[in-house]
């Protein structure tokens, strides 16, 4: 049975990686959730893709990492989605783990670039073991440096590496690169039979993203992929 991911929560439903869209997710019965990471300017953890407000409040300025938490607490990313969710701010990695059940299979995505994060991979490996929550998950990124300081601090820890752009046997990649893979993640555009069928000779699950067709979502579940990162929710909970 494929594993596939509310992206960012059910983003359609509510302002993606907040609380609310988490919880709706959870509410649909989805059987994972996919979210990001990123640093405030004193080291906490928050919930975000961007590295900018401006998609969600066009009047803040600056990087989520020019901001103290406080300062982030008391910005609004909701209204932009719906007067309903006025004053909804980002959320803090703990709390949204609050309100996981341990059942629920998360997908933590370092979100170091453009922004390189000094030390985010030892403050979300410590919350994580705080949470008793380092298994039952995989950490992902693009930046693949980020991957190996978590890799050298817990080898223990399932890994996913992502690609946005294609690249020449990635399957290779991956296995030369001296990390613990777990699963590709690779850009939903680009995956066919032959992608699915060597990544997995070389033993690796494929989650490509971001998938919210079903016409494209059956035909890469004949392709064998393992489950896809999905907005939509007739997909995440399948």
């Amino acid at each position: 049975m494929p594993l596939n991911f509310a992206h960012r929560g059910s983003l359609t439903e509510a302002p993606e990686n907040t609380l609310p869209a988490f919880q709706k997710a959870i509410d649909h019965g989805a059987a994972a959730i996919e979210l990001d990471v990123q640093l405030t300017k004193d080291n906490h953890l928050v919930v975000s893709h961007d590295h900018k407000f401006t998609r969600f409040n066009k009047n803040v300025t600056g990087l989520i990492k020019d901001y103290t938490l406080e300062e982030i607490r008391e910005i609004d990313v909701g209204s932009a989605f719906g007067e309903e969710f006025a004053g909804t701010s980002l959320p803090t990695l703990e709390e949204v783990l609050d309100i996981c059940p341990e059942s629920l299979f998360l997908n933590i995505e370092v979100k170091n670039i453009p922004v390189i994060y000094e030390g985010i991979e030892h403050i979300l490996l410590d919350t994580l073991t705080a949470y008793q929550r380092t298994e039952n998950l995989i950490i992902s990124s693009f930046d693949h440096v980020a991957l190996k300081k978590v890799q050298d601090m817990n080898p223990d820890i399932d890994l996913g590496m992502l690609f946005y752009y294609r690249m020449l046997r990635p399957w290779d990649y991956a296995a030369n690169s001296g990390l613990n893979i777990r699963s590709l993640h690779p850009n939903q555009v680009y995956v066919d039979q032959t992608f699915v069928q060597e990544s997995k000779r070389h033993g690796y699950e494929i989650y490509p993203f971001t998938v919210s067709d079903f016409d494209r979502y059956e035909e890469l579940i004949g392709f064998g992929v393992d489950g896809v990162f999905s907005n939509e929710p007739g997909i995440f909970t399948k």
